[in-house]
């Protein structure tokens, strides 16, 4: 439970971090770029994964491009209070269902109940934004996803690597180097611009990125990826909290509510 409420934290940080930039979509390249940085420096000094683990590695290398794209886009055009809840909210019913019908996972009733109140309560307060049908709405529930596609594959792939920390630093590694160079391409000149006053923050966004995975992972093989998952998004509660305190985006009591059911939530996962 520590692991996985220290990952809440750091990837809500990071999060953060892009939502405040002027430049969104770049920050988020950044962070990649610095995931990967972060990677490239850890890994010569771990075992190399299993070879079990390639073809999940190759997966998850791909999905993780197109998450870090999204993230970028997302935050380009919504609140993070919104988007944030939108995103890792809905991820972990479908994680479980996932779990279940894929690795043949089996939780108790209490587990349920936390992965439902979980997920529910999130979606309960993400339904204001949703009947508005904006565009930063629809890319969060696409997202989230993408987000229980990785969570499956790489807790899978974790299990077989023998390595975990090392098998999440390959994942980073494979998937920050192209959406730098989609980046690069993309925006030109601006790219250049924008590094030389935030190379610092995509280097200190990446490493909070990496850490979060890796204890992630870590945890994944020592319990069910449902529970782990659900958990993980106890990470939505510091979300509101930083929003709120830093980002300075106001907190309606429907949010509000959804940080109480995710808390909840995350007490029956930790009683199952």
């Amino acid at each position: 439970m520590a692991l996985v409420l220290l990952a809440a934290l750091l990837h809500a940080s990071w999060n953060a971090l892009i939502r405040s930039s002027a430049d969104r979509g770049l920050d988020a390249a950044f962070v990649a770029g610095g995931a990967g940085v972060a990677a490239l420096a850890a890994l010569p000094f771990l075992a190399a994964p299993a070879p079990a683990s390639f073809g999940f590695l190759g997966a998850s290398g791909v999905i993780h491009v197109f998450y870090m794209l999204l993230v970028g886009a997302i935050y380009a055009r919504g609140e993070m209070s919104v988007s944030y809840p939108l995103m890792r909210g809905s991820a972990p019913l479908l994680t479980a269902l996932g779990g279940a019908l894929l690795l043949g996972e089996r939780m108790s009733a209490l587990g349920w109940a936390g992965v439902a109140l979980t997920s529910g309560g999130v979606l309960g307060v993400a339904a204001s934004a949703a009947r508005r049908g904006s565009a930063p709405t629809v890319l969060a529930f696409l997202n989230a996803a993408v987000i229980a596609s990785y969570t499956l594959v790489d807790g899978a792939g974790a299990r077989v690597s023998g390595s975990p920390v090392a098998y999440t630093l390959w994942t980073l590694l494979l998937s920050g180097a192209p959406v730098v160079a989609l980046a690069m391409r993309r925006r030109g000149e601006a790219f250049w611009r924008h590094l030389r006053s935030r190379w610092n923050k995509g280097l200190a966004g990446g490493a909070a990125n990496a850490a979060a995975y890796a204890l992630v992972l870590q945890a994944m093989t020592q319990a069910p990826v449902a529970a782990v998952a659900a958990l993980r998004e106890s990470s939505i509660v510091f979300a509101m909290a930083i929003s709120a305190f830093f980002l300075k985006e106001r907190l309606t009591p429907a949010r509000l509510a959804a940080a109480g059911a995710i808390a909840c939530g995350a007490v029956l996962l930790r009683l199952a």
